[in-house]
């Protein structure tokens, strides 16, 4: 599924499920980052590696490698 910082994904909820296996789910980001939610459009500042828009509960994860860039960041899903 993934290998350390080369490693690939996938699925976008292969990224949230490495996070919660890390333990880094509810760790905060080094930066927040301005995210745009992909399905209501509401943007809002993700604060840790596991996140949701307030607006509709879309999941987003980012890994800790990637956790510098906001296009990085996945979407799992509503509520997943």
């Amino acid at each position: 599924m993934h290998d350390g910082c080369a490693g690939s994904f996938e699925s976008d909820r292969q990224v949230v499920d490495k996070v919660r296996q890390m333990g880094f789910d509810s760790q905060p980001l080094p930066v927040p980052l301005d995210i745009e939610c992909v399905e209501c459009g509401k943007t809002f500042e993700m604060a840790s590696f596991e996140d949701k828009c307030p607006g509709c509960g879309m999941v987003y994860g980012v890994t800790p490698c990637h956790a510098f860039d906001a296009a990085n960041v996945k979407p799992a899903g509503i509520g997943y």
